[in-house]
C-alpha cells in the first residue's frame, strides 16, 4: 500500500500505534489460548493412543495363549501322536487333523509338529525331512543344527525375535518362530510344536487397531529382544531401541534420531513390551482444526481491532480527505481506474477468490494436456496459463513419455505413493545447464508421465538439434532413476519451433513409447527413428513416419493431426506424380491402415463405407472422404474414452459402496486395484459423485451406522467396528460434531415406542 498517500502522515502513525495496543494484548492472549488448547488436544490423543495400544496388547496376548491352547490339544489328540503320524495309513488323517489346527489361528502362517529324536517333521503340507529349513524355509541367523536342538531340548514355551526367512524362491519374509513343547499328563516332553508367525501378522494387528496412527511400533520381550518392528521408513540406534524398552509404562516425550517423539509403552502380564513412537510433527498436523478456529477467531478479532482503530484515528484527526489513499496498492497500474475503497476492496477480494478457489494442479495439468491434444489451450487466456507458471518462451519444443511396466514398483508401494512423488519432481523442472525445462503432464494411465521440453538452439546449429536433445533426455532420465530406482522406457517425439505443434510431437512420442516397452526398462525411442530411411520410404511412396503418427493419432482420437497427416501423404503423392494404377493402389494403403486401425479399436461398421470411399474422381475428392472417415474414427474414439470413463467411475463407486465397511479402503488402494492414477480418480470421482472420497465413506459409513442403530439392537462397539471405524471414541464425537447427539442419544430419540434398550447403548462405556 502507499502509505505516503496519506495527507495526514502522522493520522497513519498513530492509527498503526492503536493498532498495535490493540493486537499485543491479543497476539498474548491467543498463544496462551492456543498453547492451552494443544496441551488438552495432546493429553486427550495421548490417552487414546495408550487405551488403544492396551487394547492391541491384549488382542495379541490373546492370540498367543491361543496359540498354547493349540499345542495343548495336540497334545491330547490322538491323531497326532507318534504312532498314527508314522502309520502309513493313518498318517493322513495326522496331517489333515494339523491343517484344521492351522485353521483355527489368523495368525499362523505354518505349523510344525516334531517328535523328539525323529529325522522327519510334520506340517500341513505332510511329513517332511528336516531339511526343510534348508530348503522351503530356510532362516538368516537360525541354522539348521542349532534349530534340531532347539527342537528336542526347549522345555517352555519360547519365541524367536523375527528374522528373514527366505521361502524357496520367494521374496524373503520377516518371520517369527514360537516353540511350545508338549507333554501330556505331566509327562516328560516328547514333541515340539513350532509355529512361524509373519512379523507383519502382529504389527499388522497393533496398526489395524491404532487406525489413523503413523509411527514406529515396537514389541520386546521380558530381555529386551525386539521380537517384531514396524518402522515405518524411520531408522533409530540400537542404544534408542534399549531406551524404548527401559521406558515406564505410560506417555512420554523422547528425542529419537534427534527429533522429538511421542512415545507410548504399556506392558503385558506376559512380560512383553509395547512401545509406539510418532514424531511430533505427525501429531501437530492432527490439531489443524484447532489452529484453523483459532486463526478465525484472531483473524476477526484483528480485522474488528483494525476497524475501531481506524474509527478512532478518523475521530481523533478528522476527516480524512481520501481513504482511497489509505488502501490502494502499492505501483498496481490498474488502481488509477478505481474511484474508491469499496471498488479496490471488491477487486482484491475478486482477486483473492479466484486464487483460493483456483485448484492450480488439476488446472495446470488440464491445460498441458489440451495443448498435448489438441494443439492448443482451448479459450483460457495467456494471463491465466501465466498466473499458473506456464511459458513458452523457447526455440524449439518436443515431447518425450515416459512408461513402466506394471509392477515394476516395490510391493510396499499401495498408495501409489512412487507415482506421485514422480509426479511432484517432474511437474516443473528447469536445467539452467542445458538452457532448458520440462514441464509434467499427468497421463489418466498411472504407468505413463509426459514431458513437455522446451531448450534453446543457436543459430546456425540446428543440424545438430538431436545432439541438444539427448542430454536433456538422458538428465531427466536419470532424475527419475534416482528417486524411484526404476528406468522407465522413453518415447521422444520429434522438435517442434511452436507449441501449437506439441499435438503432433505427443503422437509421435506415443508411437514411440510403444516400441520403447518392447525392449523393456530403461531403453529410449526416438520416432524419427521408426520412419527408416529414406530410401525406404521411397519405395513405398508414403512416408513410414506418416503412416505411423496417422495409425496414432486415429488411436489417440486426435483429429487435427490425423486430418493433417492425411493432407500430408496426400501431398506426397501430388509431388511425386506416379502413374495412375499406381496411385490407386498407394491411396488403397493409406485407406487400408485406417481401416486396420479401426478393426484393432473395434469400429467395425466403417467397412460398410469402402464403396462410397472408393469411388473418388480426384485426389482432392479422396482426402474430403478420407477426412471424414477419419473423424468418425477420432469421435467414435472420444465417445468410447467418455464411455469407458463413466462406466470405470460406476464400477469404483459400486466397489466402495460394496466395500465401505472396510478399513484399509483407501484412496491409493482402489487406485492400485483399478490401475490408475490416483489424482486423475480423485478429480473423476469428485466430478462424478459431487464430493470427495473421504467425504463419501464417511457419508456411506454414517448412513450404515444409522440403520444399524434404528433396526438392530447390537451393541454400539459392535455396530461402530462394523462399518470400518476402530477408534469408538473418536466415531462418537464425529457423529455428534455431525447430528447433534451421540449414537446411544440418537437411538433412544428415535427408537419406537415399547422396544427394549440395547444393552450398550451408554455412550460413556464405548467411550471408555
Amino acid at each position: 500500500m502507499k502509505w505516503n498517500h496519506f495527507k495526514s502522515k502522522l493520522l497513519l502513525k498513530y492509527t498503526l500505534s492503536y493498532i498495535s495496543i490493540f493486537l499485543i494484548p491479543l497476539v498474548i492472549l491467543t498463544i496462551i489460548i492456543y498453547h492451552n488448547a494443544v496441551d488438552t488436544l495432546r493429553s486427550e490423543i495421548e490417552q487414546t493412543n495408550v487405551n488403544q495400544l492396551t487394547q492391541a496388547k491384549t488382542v495379541i496376548d490373546d492370540r498367543m495363549k491361543e496359540l498354547q491352547d493349540i499345542a495343548f490339544r495336540i497334545a491330547y489328540d490322538e491323531q497326532l501322536t507318534r504312532y498314527w503320524t508314522h502309520h502309513p495309513y493313518y498318517s493322513r488323517e495326522s496331517i489333515g487333523a494339523l491343517v484344521k489346527y492351522k485353521a483355527t489361528s489368523s495368525i499362523i502362517d505354518e505349523l510344525f509338529l516334531f517328535f523328539r529324536g525323529d529325522d522327519s517333521i510334520y506340517s500341513s503340507q505332510g511329513s517332511e525331512n528336516l531339511d526343510v529349513f534348508t530348503g522351503r524355509y530356510k532362516f538368516n541367523t537360525w541354522n539348521k543344527t542349532d534349530m534340531i536342538r532347539d527342537l528336542n531340548n526347549v522345555q517352555f514355551p519360547t519365541i524367536r525375535p523375527a528374522e528373514q526367512v527366505v521361502q524357496g524362491t520367494k521374496i524373503p519374509n520377516s518371520m517369527l518362530a514360537y516353540l511350545v513343547p508338549i507333554a501330556p499328563n505331566n509327562t516328560p516332553a516328547h514333541g515340539t510344536v513350532m509355529y512361524l508367525i509373519h512379523e507383519s501378522n502382529l504389527t499388522g494387528l497393533i496398526d489395524s487397531i491404532l487406525s489413523d496412527y503413523h509411527g514406529m511400533t515396537y514389541i520386546f520381550d521380558n530381555y529386551g529382544q525386539v521380537l517384531a518392528a514396524n518402522y515405518k521408513g524411520e531408522i533409530i540406534t540400537d542404544q534408542e531401541v534399549s531406551a524404548l524398552f527401559a521406558l515406564e509404562p505410560g506417555t512420554h516425550s523422547i528425542s529419537l534420531n534427534q527429533e522429538p517423539h511421542s512415545v507410548v509403552s504399556v506392558k503385558s502380564d506376559a512380560g512383553w513390551t509395547y512401545v509406539t513412537a510418532m514424531p511430533s510433527n505427525q501429531f501437530f498436523s492432527r490439531i489443524v482444526h484447532i489452529r484453523t478456529f483459532i486463526i478465525l477467531v484472531f483473524s476477526f478479532m484483528v480485522v474488528m481491532g483494525t476497524f475501531l482503530a481506524i474509527m478512532l484515528a478518523r475521530r481523533q484527526y478528522h476527516p480524512i480527505s481520501d481513504l482511497m489513499e489509505f488502501i490502494r496498492l502499492k505501483n498496481d497500474p490498474d488502481t488509477s481506474s478505481t474511484t474508491n475503497e469499496l471498488e479496490w476492496i471488491k477487486k482484491t477480494l475478486h482477486d483473492y477468490s479466484q486464487r483460493v478457489d483456483l485448484q492450480e494442479p488439476y488446472a495446470r495439468n488440464h491445460i498441458l494436456l489440451m495443448l498435448l491434444k489438441y494443439g492448443h489451450t482451448g479459450d483460457f487466456p495467456s494471463e491465466f496459463t501465466d498466473k499458473l507458471g506456464i511459458r513458452f518462451n523457447r526455440s524449439h519444443y518436443f515431447v518425450m513419455i515416459m512408461g513402466w511396466e506394471m509392477h515394476a514398483f516395490p510391493i510396499v508401494d499401495n498408495d501409489n505413493a512412487v507415482q506421485i512423488t514422480i509426479m511432484q519432481l517432474m511437474n516443473d523442472v528447469e536445467l539452467s545447464e542445458l538452457s532448458a525445462y520440462a514441464y509434467g503432464v499427468e497421463l489418466p494411465q498411472a504407468d505413463q508421465l509426459a514431458l513437455i521440453v522446451g531448450f534453446d538452439a543457436e543459430i546456425g546449429h540446428e543440424g545438430s538439434l538431436n545432439n541438444r536433445m539427448e542430454p536433456i533426455i538422458e538428465k531427466l532420465q536419470g532424475m527419475v532413476t534416482e528417486h524411484t530406482g526404476v528406468a522407465p522406457a522413453i518415447g521422444i517425439g520429434n522438435r517442434y519451433s511452436y507449441p501449437e505443434q506439441l499435438n503432433q510431437s505427443y503422437i509421435e512420442a506415443s508411437t514411440a513409447l510403444e516400441a520403447s516397452m518392447l525392449h523393456g526398462q530403461g531403453s529410449s525411442t526416438f520416432f524419427n527413428a521408426l520412419s527408416g530411411s529414406s530410401a525406404q520410404d521411397a519405395s513405398f511412396w508414403v512416408p513410414k513416419d506418416v503412416l505411423l503418427k496417422l495409425v496414432q493419432s486415429l488411436k489417440q482420437g486426435s483429429y487435427d493431426v490425423a486430418v493433417q497427416m492425411v493432407s500430408t501423404a496426400l501431398n506426397n503423392l501430388k509431388a511425386e506424380m506416379p502413374s495412375v494404377p499406381l496411385l490407386r493402389c498407394i491411396c488403397f494403403d493409406i485407406l487400408n491402415t485406417m481401416l486396420k486401425t479401426a478393426s484393432e479399436l473395434g469400429i467395425h461398421h466403417v467397412v460398410n463405407q469402402l464403396p462410397r470411399i472408393t469411388s473418388y474422381d480426384s485426389l482432392e475428392d479422396l482426402e474430403k472422404k478420407l477426412t471424414g472417415l477419419a473423424a468418425e474414427i477420432c469421435a467414435h474414439v472420444e465417445a468410447k474414452s467418455e464411455t469407458e470413463e463413466s462406466s470405470l467411475m460406476d464400477e469404483i463407486v459400486a466397489y466402495i459402496d460394496a466395500n465401505f465397511s472396510n478399513y484399509d479402503l483407501s484412496l491409493g488402494t482402489i487406485s492400485s486395484q483399478f490401475t490408475i492414477s490416483s489424482s486423475y480418480f480423485s478429480r473423476s470421482f469428485k466430478e462424478k459423485i459431487g464430493m470427495n472420497f473421504t467425504q463419501y465413506i464417511w457419508q456411506k459409513r454414517m448412513d450404515e451406522v444409522i440403520r444399524l442403530l434404528l433396526h438392530t439392537t447390537d451393541p454400539l462397539k459392535d455396530i461402530i467396528t462394523r462399518v470400518g471405524y476402530l477408534d469408538t471414541p473418536n466415531f462418537i464425537r464425529k457423529f455428534k460434531k455431525e447430528t447433534g447427539y451421540t449414537p446411544g442419544q440418537y437411538r433412544k430419540m428415535h427408537r419406537p415406542n415399547g422396544s427394549p434398550d440395547s444393552p450398550e447403548d451408554d455412550d460413556e462405556e464405548c467411550i471408555g
